[in-house]
């Protein structure tokens, strides 16, 4: 009842089988983790175009305030992160089918996702229910993108019951994810950074501001209608690719966990909580970075002529350097490779104080290390603390859906939070659209948002990471006592 999987894929045809590994492990063929890490692309490439240029599209080309634009961020945030238990409850209840239990919900959720994508680029001809249009499509699209997000990170949990299959299917993933933001950033960037290098510096608003409004507005739409067949090819590949397996790790005498209770104890899981704070603080440091940075390189650092370019650099630097982090936490560790995210600290605080050119370019390049590591560790160390929470119930089974929905809940509510924050901060300091200079405090604003606040975060990130409780010493503990338990 199978279909054959990567017909007329540019790579060879994944086995219908995984070859199986010690210890009744099954090896994931290189196919079998390419197509899983292209079905995360499309996320990636959507949400990359919306971090880097939604906050400047709402400012500039729909002409909200920044309180409204600040209130667009954070509701559709939030939202998303609204979403990740329903969606968590939901899938754990959730039957398997032919196609898998987890597939349906990713497949069936595509259509509207993309429609609420497009929409969220464009400018309606009326003005007085602006905010409530983009309030609506990018809640929508947050909501659609996290009832994808949730089954297809946890599928990680049934592709393989090797660790180190699934720590190399997360590294092809995130490899991919980066490749995604990067094409997307880069997609949107060249399309809409010459009208927006043209038009830079606008006095006074009159009638032929709104009509350049209206041509930019054209050029978003050619933009998000590109994106929208690049997720669209990226989902078919990933479908046709990826073969879903029943859960691997539990007996056939297992019950499943109640959502309620498995919520309780997950949120009662040491290992569990120190991560999620760790990571939650150092995200929201990351999107910081990314929603703030083309208004930063615009309006304080006089590099407007250069963002794409300086975007281009930090996702090229984030993907290349991905394998180069999973060899360091296979060879010292992944608490000791977290040590990396640490990295773009100096160079962000450097380039706030002396906003140069090449510089910037190092800066660039250092943050995309700093953000590669930052996107691997948690979804590789997530799995480990999965795994050490079976070991405490063996008798139980769906959690792993609790598990990732309660992660992303977290982290998307914090960045949510913290992009709002942002945004509030520019209205409360005068930001004002369409004009050539903005006031010194808006410019400092911008700067302690790129620099000072990234930076705390991470720092506080790290810390709380430190009394993490699982080493690479008790992992190994924790597969073989698995492996006698299966």
């Amino acid at each position: 009842g199978g279909r054959p999987p990567c017909p007329s894929l540019p790579f060879p045809p994944c086995p219908s089988r995984p070859a199986p590994g010690p210890a009744g492990e099954y090896r994931l063929s290189v196919c079998s983790k390419l197509c899983y890490a292209i079905g995360g692309a499309p996320n990636q490439v959507a949400g990359s175009a919306a971090a880097f240029f939604l906050q400047i599209y709402l400012l500039d080309i729909a002409h909200i305030t920044p309180f409204h634009a600040s209130l667009v961020l954070f509701v559709g945030r939030a939202s998303g992160a609204v979403t990740d238990p329903v969606a968590g409850f939901f899938i754990s209840k959730s039957r398997w089918t032919k196609i898998g239990r987890l597939m349906p919900w990713m497949l069936a959720c595509t259509p509207f996702t993309v429609v609420s994508y497009f929409f969220m680029w464009y400018l309606p001809p009326f003005v007085a229910g602006r905010v409530a249009w983009y309030l609506t499509f990018y809640c929508l699209f947050q909501a659609l993108t996290t009832l994808f997000q949730v089954p297809y990170s946890a599928l990680t949990m049934f592709l393989s019951t090797d660790q180190k299959e699934r720590d190399s299917a997360t590294a092809y993933r995130m490899t991919m994810e980066v490749l995604g933001t990067l094409i997307g950033a880069a997609l949107q960037g060249q399309i809409v950074a010459s009208a927006h290098v043209s038009h830079h510096c606008t006095m006074n608003l009159s009638v032929n501001t709104t009509s350049h409004f209206i041509s930019l507005h054209d050029v978003y739409m050619i933009a998000a209608g590109v994106i929208v067949g690049v997720y669209l090819l990226g989902i078919v590949i990933f479908f046709l690719g990826v073969k879903e397996k029943d859960d691997p790790y539990a007996l056939t005498s297992d019950r499943a966990i109640p959502f309620c209770k498995g919520l309780r104890l997950t949120m009662k899981h040491g290992p569990y909580v120190k991560l999620t704070a760790s990571f939650l603080l150092i995200s929201t440091a990351v999107q910081l970075e990314q929603s703030n940075f083309v208004l930063f390189c615009t309006h304080a650092a006089d590099l407007h002529n250069h963002f794409q370019y300086l975007v281009a650099t930090i996702l090229v630097s984030s993907a290349v350097s991905i394998p180069f982090w999973q060899k360091i936490l296979q060879r010292f560790g992944k608490k000791c490779a977290a040590c990396g995210i640490s990295w773009m600290i100096p160079f962000a605080v450097m380039l706030v104080t002396i906003p140069d050119l090449i510089l910037a370019y190092f800066v660039a390049f250092f943050s995309g290390l700093s953000i590669a590591a930052s996107l691997l560790l948690p979804w590789s160390m997530l799995p480990d603390v999965v795994d050490n929470f079976r070991l405490q119930n063996p008798h139980r089974k769906g959690h792993e859906t609790i598990f990732y929905s309660s992660y992303v809940f977290f982290t998307k509510m914090s960045t949510g939070i913290g992009l709002g924050i942002s945004a509030a901060g520019l209205e409360f300091t005068g930001y004002k659209p369409g004009i050539c200079k903005q006031s010194s405090d808006v410019i400092l604003t911008l700067k302690i948002l790129i620099g000072a606040v990234p930076a705390i975060l991470i720092i506080v990130g790290l810390f709380i990471l430190l009394f993490y409780p699982i080493t690479e010493e008790s992992r190994k503990e924790t597969k073989l006592a698995l492996e006698v338990l299966r």
